[in-house]
Formats: structure tokens, C-alpha cells, sequence
């Protein structure tokens, strides 16, 4: 059996004694990377440029800091060896207790307020990518916990945004945005991120005379009007497009670029995945005006306020 990672990076360091905080600073610098520790002040980590660079900087910082530090290359010289040395990064117990945290939190879901289980999410997320994020060698445990968190996001959806549409298939066609002004449109009501990010599009960019129906079951949709992001709707998710990434398709506005990152945004929220830079702080203000809002025609207003000052970032941004 051949070696499969030979090469490793090993910070050794002495850290300075006359300063709790920066031995605590570095300390918990060395644990957020998920070091490896051979011994006390002998941190490991796999070869690569963002690790090495990582470790390189504290190793400045612990000589500045009065310390000492050595940063070297080290090879597992046999098989037996790099199965030590990737045993020191094995993540099964934090993700045990991550599939634990899960299942106890599932159970709670029905019990909670909307407010409340979007904080919870925000929690368990954080969880979850503390681990995933220093896990360097990933492998069937971490496919059922990322698995497990998919399920319940999912569980945590449908109770947020009832009714939340399956994925339809086709091919979408070209429609000309001169044929749909002055409409009715039409979607589950309690707005959430596809939602009233469409609903902003829509009167941004493809009716600026539409008018809002927010149902309270897609059932109550008018045959007159145009129904987005529920089952059976003119306007829904298709294949891997949320609703708003369809309109995009639909209406021609998939060479904006602005958009498109807007859409990404969109898409990875509606995913549950909070890791584009703007999807957290986008989340926590809908969070909070959807709690202000006595209505979702005043949360649409205030979110479009958001959305239009995103969209001339993307805009602008190079």
C-alpha cells in the first residue's frame, strides 16, 4: 500500500511565557486550524499552501510575541506512519455529536417559533462548519453528517415556508418581458428569501406595475395570475434553479452579472448554506424585518431597499 500523503507541515513552538494573552491568542489559533498535536508545541497539519501560509504566520507572530518557532516539511516515511499521523485528525466524535445535536434539535422543531428555529439553524450551522472546515480528510462519517444536516434544513424549511416547491424539469424558453406588464402575481405568503428576492425582480426588472397576491396555500392562486415558487406555478425551481435564478432564465436577465451574483446568493440561501460573504448578513436582515413587518407588502418595501443597494454593489464591484 502506497502512501497517500507523504508530505505534512509541523510548527514547533515555544510560546512566550510572559504573556497569557498572546499564548492564548496563538493557542486558539492553532486549535481554529485544527492542528494536530505530536506533543506539547508540536502542531501538524497536511501540506498544503493556505495551511503552510497559516502556520507560517504564527510562527511570526510567536517569535515577535518573544517565542520561539521552527516551521518544517516532514515526509510519513512508511504506511504505517501517515495512518498515525492522519489519526490525529479524525473528526468521527465531533461529528457524532453533530448528528446528536441534530437529531435533538429535529425533535424541538415543531415546538419553536419561526424566529427561534432560524436562530437555531444559524447555531447548528456554525456547528457543522467548524468541523467540515478542518476536516482534511473527509470520508463516509462526514458524508452522513453533511447528509443529516441537508435533512434537517430541509425538516426546518418546511415549516418556515410551507409549501416550498420540488424541483420541475424542462428547458426554459425566452419570454418577452413586454407581454407580462401591468400583472398578477402570485406566491405563498410569510416571505422568505426565493420569495421576496423574486418578488423584488420582478417588480425591478420584469413588471414594474406588478401586483402582489400573497396565498395563503398555492391552491388560492387566480387562474388570471402568475404564480412563482410553489408546485405547479408559471414561475418555480427548475432542475438546480431556485425560482429567482428561473426568472433570470426566462426573462433574458442572465447576462447581468450583478444578478447573477444575486442569484448565487439566493441560490445558496435557499440551500441553507450561508457561506457567500453577503448570505449571513442578507439573512439576518430579512430575520429581522420579517419580525418588524406587520405585512409582507411592508417587508417586501424593505427588503427591495436592501436588495437594490446589493444589486449596485454587484455592479460596481470588479
Amino acid at each position: 500500500m502506497s502512501i497517500k500523503n507523504p508530505y505534512w507541515i509541523l510548527l514547533v513552538v515555544s510560546l512566550p511565557t510572559d504573556s497569557a494573552t498572546a499564548r492564548m491568542r496563538i493557542w486558539r489559533a492553532l486549535k481554529s486550524l485544527g492542528c494536530g498535536a505530536l506533543r506539547d508545541g508540536a502542531y501538524l497539519l497536511p501540506c498544503q499552501p493556505l495551511l503552510e501560509d497559516a502556520l507560517r504566520q504564527l510562527a511570526d507572530e510567536t517569535i515577535r510575541e518573544g517565542g520561539s518557532a521552527w516551521l518544517l516539511q516532514i515526509t510519513a516515511k512508511s504506511v504505517d506512519e501517515e495512518a498515525a499521523y492522519r489519526a490525529l485528525f479524525d473528526r468521527n466524535e465531533d461529528y457524532a455529536q453533530i448528528a446528536q445535536s441534530l437529531s435533538a434539535a429535529r425533535k424541538t422543531l415543531s415546538d419553536l417559533t419561526p424566529q427561534e428555529i432560524t436562530r437555531l439553524i444559524r447555531k447548528l450551522r456554525k456547528e457543522c462548519e467548524a468541523i467540515s472546515s478542518v476536516d482534511y480528510f473527509p470520508n463516509e462519517t462526514s458524508a452522513r453528517a453533511e447528509a443529516l444536516w441537508q435533512d434537517f434544513v430541509a425538516t426546518a424549511e418546511t415549516i418556515l415556508s410551507p409549501g416550498e416547491p420540488q424541483a420541475a424539469s424542462g428547458v426554459l424558453g425566452k419570454l418577452d418581458r413586454h407581454e407580462y406588464q401591468g400583472r398578477i402575481w402570485a406566491t405563498r405568503r410569510t416571505l422568505w428569501v426565493d420569495r421576496v428576492a423574486s418578488a423584488w425582480l420582478i417588480r425591478r426588472f420584469i413588471d414594474q406595475e406588478a401586483r402582489f397576491l400573497w396565498l395563503a396555500s398555492p391552491t388560492d392562486c387566480p387562474q388570471d395570475a402568475l404564480g412563482f415558487d410553489f408546485d405547479g406555478a408559471a414561475f418555480t425551481h427548475v432542475g438546480s434553479r431556485v425560482t429567482f435564478e428561473t426568472l433570470l432564465a426566462s426573462f433574458g436577465l442572465d447576462t447581468d452579472v450583478a444578478l447573477l451574483r444575486l442569484g448565487a446568493m439566493v441560490h445558496a440561501l435557499d440551500l441553507g448554506d450561508v457561506r457567500t460573504p453577503e448570505g449571513q448578513g442578507f439573512e439576518a436582515i430579512l430575520d429581522g424585518a420579517r419580525q418588524r413587518c406587520a405585512d409582507d407588502d411592508k417587508l417586501l418595501d424593505e427588503i427591495s431597499t436592501v436588495l437594490d443597494s446589493l444589486y449596485t454593489y454587484f455592479k460596481q464591484a470588479k
